[in-house]
């Protein structure tokens, strides 16, 4: 089963801890501390694959989680830092990230997309040692990774797109000009997923997608849907697949307009793309009555389609002259630029990641008295302690202080033995005394 959207959770590895350690030597006079850093956690990214069709394989799983980084060790032994997972998905896949509120684009294999960032890992006693603190008795704590909800939507890279009413005999002609092979019978919607299909020209090669039939109302959700009408959205030109002799009586008027009228209510720039109108079945009705529809079409659409042309899978009529009008139409690759109304994305191999909100910090009345300090700098310092080690408390005090935090306090009306909130922890501060 063809599956074009999935949704994702992914979380990147944690941080590894730093660790409390002292040199132990025989003969060795005031070692010292020499514990080692934690190492950082492993990202999580997304890496087109060209080899995938679809995204099928996240039916199977749907929970990705990477390695967290190790913890140091004495000796000033780093803890190691494990390799970035990585999640293939197909070309053309969407990614909607709201853990960054962005939006990537892959479309060529090897293109990358880092959607959770691993925890950095904590710094060993080592690191804080200084000519007053000689023996630091604290370590930091690894931060925890990224992690959250993904949405992927798969849309067909193709160069041209068959578009029809159900049974409009897409599928037929897709079969004798490609070596596609998509379902074909007598009945509407045996087509129930996009099929594509290369189209051999002498200097150049062109892939054409089967789109399963639309019906009135498709732009709304009717029928298939926004699930297919999607998957146009890339392509540089549209064949509009009219049948001459519909089957249930409808009139070929009537079912073009409600094919163009749902490709324009879709409201992503279909109605823009150049068109060609492939009358198709003409074995099924008397040749100069095709003749005559055909010039009644050029007359009644004029400069709005590139060409009309009369085709017949079951002969053969017109699928030369049919391939040939693809390949003029189709722009060639230096000439390409983003189809009508899809705005370019920034590739996501060149993306720039750099931390939020640098040392800014809010302080504000808690609800339930005493004051609150929000903000990504002290969150993460508070998170990196162990708010029971009286040693790291006396150190986060004096980062607090370096940061503003107390002197901000104060300009609130902040007041000794006040209870002061940050990162969900009470803390009760005395500008004069340390934390406790």
């Amino acid at each position: 089963m063809f599956t074009d959207r999935a949704k994702i959770f992914v979380q990147a590895g944690a941080g590894g801890n730093g660790v409390v350690s002292f040199r132990r030597e025989a003969h060795v006079p005031r070692g010292g501390p020499d514990g080692g850093d934690g190492g950082s956690g492993a990202d999580v990214v997304l890496v087109c694959d060209a080899s995938l069709r679809d995204l099928g394989h996240f039916r199977r799983r749907a929970h990705f989680k990477a390695a967290r980084g190790g913890h140091g060790e004495g000796a000033s032994r780093h803890g190691a830092s494990p390799r970035e997972l990585q999640i293939a998905v197909a070309p053309g896949t969407v990614v909607e990230d709201p853990l960054h509120e962005a939006r990537y684009d892959l479309r060529t294999g090897g293109e990358r997309a880092v959607v959770a960032r691993g925890g950095a890992g904590g710094h060993g006693n080592r690191r804080f040692a200084t000519s007053t603190r000689q023996a630091p008795r604290f370590a930091e704590r690894g931060l925890p990774g990224e992690e959250g909800w993904i949405e992927l939507q798969l849309k067909l890279l193709a160069d041209a797109g068959l578009v029809g009413l159900p049974n409009a005999g897409k599928s037929s002609l897709l079969a004798r000009m490609t070596r596609a092979q998509p379902r074909v019978a007598d009945y509407p919607f045996t087509t129930l997923e996009p099929v594509l299909g290369v189209l051999e020209g002498e200097e150049r090669q062109l892939v054409v997608a089967d789109i399963p039939g639309l019906i009135e109302g498709a732009h709304e959700g009717a029928g298939l849907g926004h699930d297919f009408l999607a998957h146009i959205e890339r392509t540089r030109l549209l064949v509009h697949v009219l049948d001459l002799a519909p089957v249930d009586g409808s009139e070929p008027v009537d079912n073009h307009a409600t094919v163009e009228a749902e490709l324009a209510g879709h409201a992503a720039g279909l109605e823009e793309l150049p068109r060609l109108l492939c009358l198709s079945k003409s074995d099924l009705v008397p040749p100069e009555q095709a003749e005559a529809v055909t010039t009644e079409w050029r007359d009644r659409l004029g400069d709005s389609v590139l060409e009309v042309l009369v085709t017949s899978a079951a002969t053969g009529q017109g699928l030369e002259e049919l391939g040939a009008a693809v390949l003029r139409a189709v722009p060639v690759p230096d000439e390409v630029s983003p189809p009508a109304g899809e705005a370019p994305m920034p590739s996501a191999a060149h993306r720039v990641y750099r931390p939020g909100g640098g040392d800014s910090f809010d302080v504000e009345p808690a609800p339930s008295g005493g004051f609150r300090v929000t903000g990504p700098a002290v969150e993460r310092l508070v998170a990196r302690h162990d708010l029971e080690n009286p040693d790291a408390l006396r150190y986060l005090e004096e980062r607090l202080r370096g940061l503003g935090v107390i002197r901000a306090l104060e300009a609130v009306g902040f007041r000794a033995g006040d209870d002061v909130e940050i990162a969900g922890t009470l803390f009760e501060l005395d500008p004069g005394a340390p934390l406790r």
